[in-house]
């Protein structure tokens, strides 16, 4: 059965975040992808170009940055740790994202622009010292993503075990230092 040229790139992209999620971005390849996708290796060269390009594509991930103009200063911590919490649950392009930064440049080169483009205007908008917006926006994304890598990725058995509610008490404080302090 013939797929549209929208139908296959989906679905080219539905195999490459699997891929790149379980076998990571090394030893993700062109050929394994279009083999799970039913079709030419060329295939995926066209639509994607590259490895580099259907990665970058894949990994492609809006954070959803909520609104905080209306949330109470002393709230933000909490508002910010609850909303990546969110996010992280079951979030296949994040988890590609996380696994591949680690140990690849152009993964980690895609994760630092998500941070920069989407967490650094909102730290820089609730900030009271913006001089050091983007310094407080990379600690608090230390700490987003250290705990995405504890609970999720490595999955470290007391982070694991905590419930929503623990994980926001202990870790909003921090966030909140980050943001406001």
């Amino acid at each position: 059965m013939r797929r549209s040229s929208e139908e296959t790139k989906a679905k080219i992209l539905a195999v490459a975040r699997e891929r790149f999620a379980a076998d990571g971005y090394e030893r993700t390849t062109i050929r394994a992808v279009a083999t799970d996708a039913g079709i030419d290796p060329a295939m995926v060269m066209r639509y994607f170009g590259s490895k580099d390009r259907l990665f970058a594509v894949a990994a492609e991930f809006d954070l959803r940055m909520p609104d905080l103009g209306n949330v109470p200063a002393d709230r933000l911590g909490a508002v910010l740790t609850a909303h990546f919490l969110d996010l992280w649950e079951g979030n296949e392009a994040l988890m590609i994202l996380l696994r591949t930064g680690v140990t690849n440049e152009v993964a980690a080169e895609r994760m630092r622009d998500i941070f920069a483009t989407q967490l650094g205007p909102i730290v820089m908008s609730v900030s009271r010292t913006p001089e050091d917006a983007f310094l407080r926006a990379g600690l608090a994304a230390g700490q987003i993503l250290g705990l995405a890598l504890c609970r999720y990725i490595l999955r470290l058995p007391p982070v694991v075990a905590m419930s929503r509610e623990e994980i926001i008490a202990w870790v909003a404080p921090t966030l909140q230092r980050y943001l406001t302090a």
